[in-house]
Parts: C-alpha cells; sequence; structure tokens
C-alpha cells in the first residue's frame, strides 16, 4: 500500500464519519437551540431541562436514520474490503 492509497483511505473514512453524523448532530444542535430559546423567553433555569428532548430527539433520529446509516456505513465496509482484496 502506498502512500497514496492510504490518504485516499482516510480521507474517505473521515468523509463518510462527517455525511453519517451530521443528521444527528444536526437535529441535536437546533433542538438544543429550540429549548435553549423556550427557557430564554420564559425564565426557567433548569440545566438538565434541555437533556430529555435532546435524548428523545437523537433516540428518534437514530430510529429514523439508522437503515441509512447502516446502508452507508456497509458501503464504505464493502468498498475498504474491495480494495483489500485488490491489492
Amino acid at each position: 500500500m502506498s502512500l497514496g492509497q492510504a490518504v485516499t483511505i482516510f480521507r474517505s473514512g473521515i468523509f463518510q464519519l462527517l455525511i453519517v453524523s451530521s443528521p444527528i448532530l444536526l437535529i441535536a444542535m437546533v433542538t438544543g437551540l429550540i429549548i435553549s430559546i423556550l427557557q430564554a423567553t420564559t425564565s426557567i433555569q433548569e440545566q438538565t431541562l434541555t437533556f430529555v428532548p435532546k435524548i428523545a430527539a437523537i433516540l428518534l433520529a437514530l430510529i429514523y436514520f439508522g437503515p441509512w446509516i447502516m446502508q452507508m456505513l456497509m458501503q464504505y465496509t464493502l468498498m475498504l474490503l474491495n480494495q483489500i482484496g485488490s491489492m
């Protein structure tokens, strides 16, 4: 394996990581922002209030995006295995 191939595999792995994790992270960020705005407007200063909606939103997002995430990870794994087999 040359250095160029290793860099290409590393770059594609990082890109795959960003693509797969971005929906979950965006949903958590938007949920936290909405809860923070609600806390600011109602003057509720409870720190633990943001955790339950975030966890619920993340679980729902994992249920919704789970099959897509698994498909993307399986495609990436098969691509890696094919590259290893062709060396």
